[in-house]
């Protein structure tokens, strides 16, 4: 059985979080550098097919927090300075994904489905 145009944009919308989490998840990331770190990963992850929209902030009071009583003043990107918005559109069908610290962890979950 084929997959439905919903499943295929849900799938999609997992490939971009599957993307984006590994690949940004250990970079050096500090109050100063967090935007231009959330704005080159918003343009590298829109760069995929069916991507219509990211939407990523580091959360720096968290990170400032992190690194209050720390020895540097960066520490490594994780789950838990991060909220995440991905929309994708796949033949019609637009899956809105999301992900934000849940009971901590990094859950990522699709929020919406629009046909």
């Amino acid at each position: 059985m084929d997959p439905t145009d919903a499943q295929a944009a849900c799938f999609e919308a997992g490939i971009k979080f599957g993307s984006l989490y590994h690949q940004f998840a250990g970079t050096p990331v500090s109050p100063a550098s967090a935007d231009s770190l959330a704005a080159a990963m918003a343009d590298a992850i829109e760069n995929q097919p069916h991507c219509r929209e990211v939407t990523v902030e580091v959360l720096t009071e968290e990170l400032a927090a992190a690194l209050a009583d720390g020895p540097a003043d960066y520490t490594e990107l994780t789950g838990r300075f991060l909220d995440v918005k991905i929309v994708v559109a796949y033949e019609g069908v637009e899956v809105v994904a999301e992900m934000a610290m849940q009971d901590g962890y990094p859950l990522m979950q699709v929020t919406d489905v629009r046909n």
